[in-house]
C-alpha cells in the first residue's frame, strides 16, 4: 500500500509533484478552469499585440462596417497593446478610462468578436458581457479562451 500524501515528493521524482486526475485544465480541481485558477502568461517575458477595440454607446457596429479592411470606424477606435490572456473585466477598466459612459454603475459593457472566416468575410460573435459597477460570469473570461487570434478585432456595445 503506498504511503499516504503528506505533500511532499518523492526524491525519485525529482522534486515535482504529479498533477492529480482533478487538478488538469477543464476538471474542477486546483488547476482546472471550474476551479478559478488558469495558468497565467508571464507578460514580463511575452511580447504584447495591438489589440483594436472598436466601442460604440448604446449599441454594436453593423458587420457592414468592417466590410473592407482599412475603411473600419477609427472615430470609435480604441488601440490597447495587451497579452492574449487579457480578461474582459481588464478591457472594460481600460474603456473606463477613455469613454465617461462606461464609468456608470449601472452600465453594461458588451463585447463581440470580429474575425475572418475561411472564405475571408468577416464574422460577429459574442465574447461576452461586462457590468461596470459589479462582478459577473465573464468577467474573468480571456481572450485566448475564444476564437480570439492577433489581428482580429473587438466590437463593444456600451449600454450607461
Amino acid at each position: 500500500m503506498p504511503p499516504a500524501d503528506n505533500g511532499r515528493t518523492p526524491a525519485f521524482m525529482g522534486g515535482v509533484r504529479r498533477p492529480g486526475p482533478y487538478e488538469r485544465v477543464g476538471f474542477g480541481g486546483k488547476g482546472g478552469i471550474m476551479g478559478g485558477v488558469r495558468p497565467r502568461l508571464d507578460r514580463s517575458k511575452t511580447c504584447p499585440f495591438l489589440l483594436r477595440v472598436f466601442h460604440k454607446i448604446g449599441s454594436h457596429h453593423g458587420l457592414e462596417a468592417f466590410a473592407v479592411r482599412g475603411k473600419e470606424p477609427v472615430d470609435d477606435e480604441l488601440q490597447v497593446y495587451t497579452w492574449p490572456d487579457v480578461t474582459l473585466r481588464e478591457l472594460a477598466d481600460l474603456v473606463k478610462d477613455v469613454a465617461p459612459e462606461a464609468r456608470a454603475p449601472s452600465a453594461k459593457l458588451h463585447f463581440r468578436l470580429i474575425y475572418p472566416d475561411k472564405t475571408g468575410k468577416n464574422v460577429m460573435t459574442e465574447l461576452g458581457q461586462v457590468t461596470s459597477a459589479k462582478r459577473g460570469p465573464d468577467d474573468d473570461k480571456a481572450l485566448s479562451t475564444s476564437k480570439f487570434q492577433t489581428g482580429d478585432l473587438l466590437d463593444l456595445a456600451i449600454y450607461p
